[in-house]
């Protein structure tokens, strides 16, 4: 079924935003649940995307590219996903782990021998992976030039103190996971994450996904729109309680569409947050681990590879996002964990990620589903935004 009929046939024309692509008929509440996200809750530019059994059932986008609403949102728009970049990111972990390249119980050390600096020894790979390593962010001030610079950022992780006793409680690593994870692979690979990724899945695959983003292809970036005045933002609505550790995991550097709109920021590799995909892109590598591992016709990861991502570390009231998650919550290794909020869906071990503002890739092995959503008027909510529950309530309706 065409969801540019259906969204013609939609009344009033004039305030109809035209969505194009293909709907299941199936899934027809997904489409319903788009739509309504334009009309209802300020979409500007957006698609999203659904597997099922790797099969894609909803590939659908609509709205603008840019404020100025003069570039169509089209089927190859691509967009920065924030940390909805985090599971590919834990995706090229698990590869060398499954392979026996990476022992994920082993010190961050071995690996990394610079690491083991000012009390972290005993830090292990699973840590950095479950933001458990206690280095959610830098205490001296790091710019936004720093950030560019890998070799710099990693030498300046490696040397820090950890902000509590790594191991115990998780706080999230918003940007320093992605340098800290990342680091790791280049020190087994030679590769920096985003290369690795390509050469190892979105090549292989042809999925439209890179971190960092190549020159050739900022053309069809769309451009970030800031959030609604105030504060930061999380599953609640402002944080209440702003701490030094809170600081240096969200806001050294500040960051925010700004930054993210900026061709440095692009040509740059930040892999916990600068990832730029279509939708479609999105659910098929969370597809990766909704299929237990097979995709495409091409097995990256054993089952067991898939069920060592979804191992829970522990819950706990998170020490940096704080209770505004909706209490206690619990990361497995590199993904949060659905759970008993059902922030992946109704099935508790269900898991993906959220990027800032709105986007989110989700994973559901039992169910063999894959859901991807990008937009690019930002939302006020590090995650579980109000678009995000609309279109997950409706794949599981449909379910």
């Amino acid at each position: 079924m065409s969801a540019t009929h259906d969204a013609q046939q939609t009344p009033p024309a004039a305030e109809a935003t035209r969505v194009d692509g293909h709907c299941d008929p199936r899934f027809t509440a997904v489409r319903e649940a788009f739509e309504e996200n334009f009309r209802e809750r300020g979409e500007l530019g957006a698609a999203v995307a659904v597997t099922v059994a790797g099969k894609t059932v909803v590939d659908l986008w609509g709205g603008w590219a840019d404020p100025a609403r003069t570039r169509p949102w089209e089927r190859d728009t691509l967009v920065n996903v924030w940390s909805t970049t985090k599971g590919p990111v834990a995706l090229c972990a698990h590869l060398l782990a499954d392979r026996g390249l990476l022992d994920l119980d082993a010190p961050v050390a071995r690996y990394w021998p610079e690491f083991a600096a000012a009390g972290k020894e005993k830090v292990l790979v699973r840590h950095l992976l479950s933001h458990r390593s206690g280095v959610c962010g830098l205490r001296e001030p790091h710019s936004l030039e720093d950030l560019y610079d890998w070799e710099s950022t990693t030498a300046r992780l490696a040397a820090t103190e950890p902000w509590w006793e790594p191991g115990t409680r998780s706080g999230y690593h918003a940007v320093t996971y992605g340098f800290l994870v990342g680091e790791v692979v280049r020190r087994v690979t030679g590769l920096k994450p985003g290369a690795f990724l390509q050469r190892e899945v979105t090549g292989p695959l042809g999925i439209d996904f890179s971190v960092g983003l190549p020159v050739r292809d900022h053309g069809r970036a769309a451009e970030l729109v800031h959030a609604p005045a105030g504060a930061i933002g999380e599953r609640g609505a402002s944080f209440r309680d702003v701490t030094p550790m809170l600081i240096a995991a969200m806001a050294n550097p500040p960051l925010g569409a700004a930054q993210a709109n900026t061709p440095e920021w692009r040509a740059a590799e930040v892999p916990a947050a600068n990832g730029h995909g279509t939708a479609r892109a999105v659910a098929h590598l969370y597809g990766v681990f909704a299929g237990r591992g097979l995709f495409g016709g091409r097995r990256l990861l054993t089952p067991e590879a898939v069920e060592r991502v979804r191992e829970g570390q522990g819950r706990c009231v998170d020490l940096v996002l704080g209770a505004g998650l909706g209490g206690e919550s619990e990361i497995g290794l590199g993904l949060w964990l659905s759970g008993p909020q059902g922030a992946y869906g109704p099935n508790p071990r269900a898991f993906g990620h959220d990027g800032f503002g709105g986007s989110f890739g989700l994973a559901d092995p039992e169910a063999g589903v894959s859901v991807g959503y990008v937009m690019n008027r930002m939302g006020s909510r590090i995650a579980d935004d109000p678009r995000k529950r609309a279109l997950v309530e409706a794949v599981y309706r449909a379910l």
